[in-house]
């Protein structure tokens, strides 16, 4: 575990720029913040580490069998976005078509399946290339994620390697670090996924990632009503929580009052109206939109599906994709981008134990 990025040179090179513009949401004694969290959606934005290697190439399109139900999401027309989020204006009518969507987050379980089908190697998996980190003993080089890692007490909230490390051998197969696994959390989210992990399952599958629109059109249940968040406008339904989110004082102490500390089980909260469980909090969710926080301002109205590239001036160089629905580090007091209508975003190669995904198909 990479806990000093000037122990682990790599740590530090894939780590330390992308926490520094990130925004907690509140007012705390010891530090001036933002109003908007448009950074903390996300547990970080690890510079693409593996931009050169890929596997999915010997994967056959449709050739597995994903054994999950699937929702028909009728089309329609619904008001997308959020007056509450800067990159999430303004708030735009929206045409969607007919889909099928999971009804859940792809599962460990289900990821093994397509792993023993295909040999795929995940990005988290694979060999760091020391062309990438010149100077650097390549012996250090060694795949791994990221992971939350409470400290017992932090100064402010801006410095996010407070409670994010680099841990060698973190993976979908070991959430936690490399002496975890996931026995008996076969239906559990997947985690560790980057884009093209997600990519790879799905085409695999049969299947595709959804669209940001279609994403927050099926959370909505094919509505627009403007409420706080996908389920309604209170956070709780006669004192049970109705998502997987963070409770207490964040990082340090979750009180988990949700019943999780970390991610649970698919189907443990309530679905929603049309039967999609977890379209928020748990893991965040890849869409197959690339991220630009103007995009709203010019997106077509009939089934958009992102601009034609990504670009977020806070990492100008980084390739990002949208990312949909908050995870269990979610919050009121510093990450509010779970609520309904906000956008993430992520850099495509960057795993963390936050982040899974789910399919679509076309009907």
């Amino acid at each position: 575990m990479c806990k000093n990025p000037f122990l682990f040179i790599p740590c530090f090179v894939l780590l330390t720029s992308c926490f520094s513009n990130s925004e907690p949401k509140g007012h705390t004694a010891d530090l001036l913040v933002s109003p908007d969290s448009s950074r903390c959606y996300m547990a970080t934005t690890i510079p693409s580490r593996f931009s050169n290697a890929d596997t999915t190439l010997h994967i056959v399109e449709g050739s597995g069998i994903d054994q999950v139900n699937m929702i028909k999401v009728a089309g329609g027309y619904f008001l997308m976005g959020s007056d509450e989020f800067a990159d999430a204006k303004p708030v735009h009518e929206v045409k969607i078509d007919d889909f099928l969507i999971d009804e859940h987050e792809v599962t460990n379980g289900q990821f093994e399946t397509f792993i023993q089908a295909t040999g795929y190697v995940t990005v988290a998996e694979r060999p760091l290339d020391p062309k990438e980190f010149p100077g650097v003993d390549p012996a250090m080089l060694k795949p791994g994620s990221a992971i939350f890692s409470p400290p017992k007490e932090v100064q402010g909230l801006r410095n996010h390697l407070q409670w994010w490390s680099y841990v060698v051998g973190a993976s979908w197969r070991h959430p936690d670090g490399p002496n975890s696994s996931i026995k008996d959390k076969e239906n559990y989210p997947v985690v560790h996924i980057a884009y093209q992990d997600a990519e790879a399952y799905a085409k695999w599958a049969g299947k595709r990632l959804p669209t940001e629109a279609e994403w927050e059109f099926a959370a909505r249940a094919r509505t627009s009503n403007p409420m706080t968040y996908y389920w309604g406008n209170e956070l709780l339904d006669n004192d049970r929580y109705l998502a997987n989110i963070f409770q207490g004082q964040f990082p340090v102490l979750n009180t988990k009052l949700d019943g999780y500390v970390g991610t649970s089980p698919v189907k443990a909260f309530p679905a929603n109206s049309i039967g999609l469980y977890d379209m928020e909090g748990n893991v965040w969710e890849w869409c197959a939109d690339y991220y630009r926080p103007d995009y709203y301002a010019k997106s077509s109205s009939d089934n958009p599906k992102g601009p034609a590239d990504a670009y977020d001036p806070d990492e100008p160089g980084a390739v990002k994709r949208v990312q949909r629905g908050g995870s269990f580090l979610c919050n009121d007091q510093y990450c509010e981008r779970y609520k309904a209508g906000s956008r993430g975003k992520g850099e495509v190669n960057s795993p963390t134990n936050n982040v899974g995904f789910r399919c679509v198909k076309d009907i």
